[in-house]
Parts: structure tokens; C-alpha cells; sequence
């Protein structure tokens, strides 16, 4: 008797593998969805609060050692708006690609 043919095998075997990955993968649920954009929703309004924050606390800080009217108060308060929206788009971008499945693209800053 001869042997089956050792690519024919390995085709086999491979078909068996892949059989037996979905057979043993989780249904992905909906609930498990709703979730993970409940957790990229939030990340995205801690980032803005984190930019309104930070330009906050450093305007009040530069306002309180030059002892001036509050403009760098709102100075940077408004930086740190555009900063913290500028950081909520590129988490979109990301979660974006994510979706569809590619790599995110760097962004190139000048």
C-alpha cells in the first residue's frame, strides 16, 4: 500500500485546523459591542476634559505668578479645547481604521 500524498495531508490538516479555530471562537455578542464603544466613548471625553484641565491649570498657574488679569487663563483654556479636540479626532481616525480593519495612519505634524 502506499502512503496519500504528503501535500494532500497537509491541506487536510489545515482544513481541520481551521474548522476546529471556528468552531472554538466566540460569537461575538452585541452586548460585548455596545460595550467597547461604550469604553471608546468615554475615552474620548476624558481626553477632551484632560486638554480643558491641563490649559486651565496652566493659565490660572501663569496668571497667579505674573499677577495679570486672567488672560492667560483663557488663553489656554481655549489651547487646551483645541488640543483636547485635535487628540478626539486622531482616537476617532484610530477607531476608525480599526474598523475597517487596517493599521492606523501616522500623522504627520509640522
Amino acid at each position: 500500500m502506499s502512503e496519500p500524498d504528503p501535500n494532500e495531508r497537509l491541506r487536510a490538516l489545515e482544513a481541520r485546523i481551521e474548522a476546529a479555530k471556528k468552531a472554538g471562537a466566540p460569537e461575538k455578542r452585541h452586548q460585548d459591542e455596545h460595550y467597547s464603544q461604550a469604553q471608546q466613548g468615554w475615552r474620548m471625553v476624558i481626553e477632551l476634559v484632560a486638554g480643558l484641565l491641563i490649559g486651565f491649570g496652566m493659565g490660572f498657574g501663569l496668571d497667579s505668578l505674573f499677577g495679570t488679569i486672567p488672560i492667560f487663563l483663557i488663553l489656554f483654556t481655549l489651547l487646551g479645547f483645541v488640543a483636547g479636540v485635535r487628540t478626539m479626532m486622531r482616537t476617532a481616525k484610530e477607531f476608525q481604521a480599526q474598523e475597517m480593519g487596517q493599521a492606523p495612519e501616522d500623522d504627520e505634524r509640522t
